[in-house]
């Protein structure tokens, strides 16, 4: 539905952005930590990618001898603390980002409205153990969702960008939340693979920053192949399309698939229906993404696999020459 009548918003919205980042440009205004600070962050609310990408340059870091300290505001969690993430914690206390996270990588995340106050936790000594072999050639934090954050002093920015960024507005009109030209102010661009036709788009915009490309690939479990049965899908995320597409071209019988809000948190009523739906279909399984899994707590996944199992499909994310990028990363950083 189109939202235009409330562009007069958008442009209120869009100077106070403007005033925003001035202020930001006097580096007084913004904390400081002791570790550099790389920031994956978007235009757009809703999902671009900037989880899976944390995720996978967590892990190349970490591969290089860096200590990787995961910083973030935990979207939708119902406690303020700031905490460490406990990855056999839930989503309500901590959110399902950081949740994800921290169970994906092995890595420390810590959560709070202050990404200083998180990232000040994070340099406490006893808060990022020694790795394997012993202390670490280098800190750094990962700033996830930072782009906008600019309360918080950064070394790099990166920025991933979706295709739909270029036909969006301002809020509350649209769904950006910054103008396109701010990805001026970015150090490195991320773009999926196939979306290499933006790249004239970017030039137009007087974009000068260095691409990182990105593969994405949605990780089946093996239960799922072809002719496995009916599946009922659903997830609550920002693009709910793409996942259903992936289902679908990976030869998954998607028989329904349901769509909740995006970090929808689940209830008996969602779950109750969605074994009504199993049970009415002859379902084989449910399948969902891994964000979605972590918002279902133990005692919804029972009720669901009492009809058919629940089966997490794994986004995942690789860059072309990670060598290089992470040499590139690196060099950007404070010695």
């Amino acid at each position: 539905m189109s939202r235009a009548y409330l562009a007069p918003l958008s442009a209120i919205y869009g100077a106070a952005v403007a005033a925003k980042n001035v202020a930001y440009e006097n580096p007084w205004f913004s904390a400081k930590l002791r570790w550099p600070v790389i920031s994956i962050g978007n235009l757009s609310v809703g999902g671009s990618g900037k989880t899976p990408l944390t995720i996978r340059l967590a892990e190349l870091l970490n591969a290089d001898g860096v200590a990787v300290a995961v910083l973030s505001r935990g979207y939708g969690r119902t406690s303020s603390a700031t905490e460490r993430v406990d990855p056999n914690g839930d989503a309500d206390r901590f959110g399902d980002e950081p949740l994800l996270i921290a169970r994906r990588t092995g890595m420390p995340v810590f959560v709070s409205a202050s990404r200083y106050q998180a990232g000040l936790l994070a340099e406490d000594g006893r808060a990022v153990p020694d790795g394997p072999s012993g202390p670490p050639e280098a800190h750094i934090h990962l700033l996830d969702d930072g782009f906008q954050h600019r309360q918080l002093a950064r070394d790099v920015d990166i920025v991933v960008v979706h295709r739909s960024d270029f036909e969006q507005r301002l809020l509350p009109a649209g769904r950006l939340r910054e103008p396109l030209s701010a990805m001026r102010r970015a150090d490195f661009i991320a773009l999926r693979e196939e979306d290499s036709d933006l790249e004239p788009s970017l030039h137009q915009l007087k974009v000068k920053a260095p691409i990182l490309w990105m593969r994405r690939s949605l990780t089946i479990p093996a239960e799922l192949a072809r002719n496995a049965g009916k599946v009922i899908a659903f997830c609550g995320i920002a693009r709910p399309d793409e996942f259903f597409s992936a289902l679908i071209a990976s030869d998954i019988n998607v028989e329904l698939a349901l769509t909740f809000g995006d970090h929808h948190r689940y209830s008996l009523e969602d779950i109750n229906r969605l074994k009504t739906a199993a049970a009415e279909a002859h379902a084989a399984a449910f399948v969902t993404t891994e964000k979605d899994a972590a918002r279902l707590d133990p005692a919804m996944l029972q009720i669901l696999e009492s009809v058919a199992p629940v089966r997490v499909a794994r986004l995942e994310v690789s860059l072309r020459d990670e060598p290089s990028v992470v040499r590139q990363l690196r060099t950007k950083l404070p010695h």
